[in-house]
């Protein structure tokens, strides 16, 4: 349990992002914290390089609706601090924070306020002797290294822990991973780390964690990207709803298009997601600029819309056509019916709104 959230088992895989404010800047961590929220977050990590950070922890812990998790380095004073100041969770190296004695201390904190530990192995922190007895990162390394921090720990008959080998590289990170598992049977944190930006750190992560939970690993995830954090959430959600593992909003099926397009369908769908991305609840919708395959995926959808001839196009209800709607306010009717139909699900009530021929 991280906090009211399970992790591992049966439970959901849920998804983790980062701050990155200055986390004595209680305000400004909050807000994003809040930001993490409205997209989804499960869990949130904030870094505690400092007494300030662990000081501000306790307001943030306080103020936020999801666990928070300390990312601790190095001072062992540091993870004791948050501990008490009510993190749900300890993001460490036990191996790397002191002689037995401080890690018995750091274990003991944890027991005494129902905090979790996440042991986080990564491939540009690996232990010296580790570096020459392997000469370079490698899945060996990384998994000697996690089993040398759960031994720490179980030495102390603590048993709340998970697990991360994490690697910027995604062929290092998914061997490791598959090492892992076939090594230990405790929750796994999984993570491509340093993606990179945006566009290229989602494909890098969508690749890693997407193969892994594939073959049935992981229990939890953060998508690490030189982006906002709120944008470490989505793109985590969207590699979840790929692999059918877990759905939230709307899943937006569209074609690339074409010279057959009824509607410019990029422009269309970029509006969609923005307009849609308040929805919560698990919903399919397809947006097709003509007759050819579209028909066929509205058919296998909630709500669909085909492109047409003349500025009409057509509406799919539950696969089933319904109504034409013109080019104008088309996108306003969409995300009407949209609304609607979440509504729908949540209270069983049909109120689909007016606007359709």
């Amino acid at each position: 349990m991280v906090g009211n959230v399970p992790v591992g088992g049966d439970a959901p895989v849920t998804v983790q992002t980062m701050t990155n404010t200055a986390t004595a800047d209680v305000r400004g961590t909050v807000d994003q914290i809040r930001r993490c929220e409205e997209a989804g977050a499960d869990i949130v990590r904030v870094s505690c390089p400092d007494e300030a950070s662990t000081q501000a922890l306790r307001q943030i812990v306080r103020a936020a609706r999801v666990p928070i998790v300390a990312d601790i380095h190095f001072h062992y004073k540091r993870a004791l601090e948050a501990a008490d100041a009510g993190a749900a969770c300890l993001r460490i190296n036990p191996g790397n924070i002191g002689s037995a004695e401080r890690v018995r201390e750091v274990v003991n904190a944890a027991k005494a306020n129902g905090c979790a530990i996440r042991i986080g192995v990564n491939a540009g922190s690996l232990e010296r002797d580790l570096l020459e007895k392997y000469g370079e990162p490698c899945p060996e390394a990384l998994v000697e290294s996690a089993l040398d921090h759960i031994r720490l720990l179980e030495e102390h008959d603590f048993r709340e822990y998970k697990v991360a080998v994490k690697a910027s590289d995604v062929f290092l990170a998914v061997a490791a991973y598959q090492q892992l598992a076939d090594a230990v049977d405790c929750p796994l944190h999984l993570g491509i780390t340093e993606a990179g930006g945006l566009r290229g750190g989602t494909v890098k992560s969508a690749i890693g964690i997407g193969s892994l939970l594939w073959f049935g690993i992981g229990d939890t995830i953060r998508v690490s990207l030189s982006a906002e954090p709120e944008e470490e959430v989505r793109a985590g959600f969207e590699i979840l709803k790929a692999l059918g593992i877990r759905n939230r909003g709307v899943r937006v099926v569209s074609c690339p298009s074409c010279a057959r397009q009824g509607f410019d369908v990029i422009r269309t769908v970029q509006t969609l997601e923005e307009r849609l991305s308040h929805i919560r609840t698990p919903m399919s919708l397809s947006v097709l600029g003509c007759v050819v395959n579209g028909p066929g995926e509205a058919r296998e959808t909630d709500i669909g819309i085909t492109g047409g001839g003349n500025g009409r196009h057509m509406v799919y209800l539950s696969g089933v056509t319904d109504h034409h709607v013109r080019d104008e306010g088309m996108v306003d009717h969409i995300v009407s019916l949209v609304e609607a139909k979440a509504a729908e699900i949540e209270a069983g009530q049909v109120a689909l709104p007016d606007a359709a021929e």
